[in-house]
């Protein structure tokens, strides 16, 4: 497992890289395991891997998601390189170590053990690990376009995001807009000859210290909220700017629609365009996901929180592939090793102790469901 993860780790799978030289990597893996595995490649540099660990089928499957691409490791510097994969201390660095490389090589070994065991599930035992999590979900809306009509019925899915060992079953869900103002280009020494687009901009970001989005919080997750993250406009010092663009992510509530959400900030923008005849703004979606929400009293659901010693499940407000997995049917948790604080941070790191402790928690929640 240990060996897995490094391995992973060291196939670099950012936006840039594509995921393929990964998921190579944990296919070679699951192949060496006897499990039956589809490398599903797109272009040069994109991929997912499905495996399956046939059963009797006496029962329905069970299914284990993951992702395979990682955030870039930044400009800050890293006491170790990020994509050397070193270990030190009990712990192994590198990014993806916990997002979510680390819990993926935990789920690939449970199933691989289970596999070399002989174990005689009764229901087929099925791994997905996709591309583009930090940035499409292109790998998961894949996956299901694909592999829906031959999953067969699932009695629920796990995704291996690192929660710490504990349960999560609603999390909010995520919009991110681009909102465009535009001017008219003059020299800067006659700046009354143009329409200077990033003082419009100004206008907005002063509007939407203020903007309240008309939904109602939610009673596990509160209240939708926003933070505007990117910022860029002008060309040169000494022209005025016909353009200046934002990004902006909105994180949703159970209820609240993206396209709704758009409505709202695009009247905002047309209250500023009611007094300034210069004023002119574009509002666009640049990634939508929605919000996740299982009935904690799902048997699934309580069956993994007793098999793993849960309390009970909780809410997260930060945002997975689940939405996309769920429509698969099946109930869905979200549980896995590692410390979510530390993700898409220099230094990113999974402890050894907790990828085991992963990996037993894993083949417990196989034992219970398909044994």
């Amino acid at each position: 497992m240990k060996e897995l993860l490094k391995r992973l780790i060291q196939a670099e799978s950012t936006r840039r890289c594509g995921e393929r030289a990964a998921a190579q990597v944990l296919a070679a893996y699951l192949k060496d395991h006897g499990l039956e595995v589809e490398l599903d490649g797109w272009d040069e540099s994109r991929a997912n891997v499905a495996a399956r660990l046939r059963s009797s089928g006496q029962r329905p499957g069970l299914l284990f998601g993951a992702h395979l691409d990682v955030v870039p490791p930044g400009d800050e510097p890293w006491t170790h390189a990020p994509f050397d994969a070193v270990e030190k201390e009990g712990r192994l660095y590198g990014r993806g170590a916990t997002d979510m490389k680390g819990p993926l090589a935990a789920a690939a070994a449970a199933v691989a053990e289970l596999a070399d065991e002989g174990a005689a599930l009764k229901g087929d035992l099925v791994l997905a690990a996709t591309a583009g999590e930090e940035t499409d979900s292109c790998g998961v809306k894949r996956f299901v376009e694909r592999q829906s009509g031959s999953l067969g019925p699932l009695c629920g899915t796990v995704i291996c995001e690192p929660t710490g060992f504990t349960v999560v079953t609603a999390h909010r869900g995520m919009c991110w807009l681009r909102v465009t103002t535009f001017g008219r280009t003059a020299h800067s020494s006659m700046p009354q000859m143009g329409v200077n687009a990033i003082s419009k901009m100004r206008r907005i970001l002063e509007a939407m210290e203020t903007f309240v989005p008309a939904h109602q919080p939610d009673p596990l997750l509160g209240a939708p909220s926003m933070s505007i993250n990117r910022i860029e406009g002008g060309s040169a010092p000494n022209v005025v700017p016909d353009r200046c663009a934002i990004q902006v992510d909105f994180r949703l509530v159970p209820g609240q629609e993206a396209a709704a959400l758009v409505e709202e900030v695009r009247a905002l923008c047309s209250r500023l365009a009611g007094d300034d005849p210069d004023f002119r703004a574009q509002v666009e979606i640049i990634r939508a996901v929605g919000p996740l929400k299982v009935d904690s009293d799902e048997p699934f659901v309580r069956q993994v929180c007793r098999t793993v010693g849960a309390e009970g499940p909780v809410a997260v407000g930060y945002t997975t592939d689940g939405p996309y997995f769920a429509e698969l049917g099946a109930p869905l948790v979200v549980f896995g090793p590692g410390d979510s604080s530390v993700c898409h941070k220099p230094d990113e790191y999974v402890g050894l102790s907790d990828l085991e402790r992963g990996k037993q928690c894993f083949k417990q929640i196989i034992s219970a469901c398909l044994l």
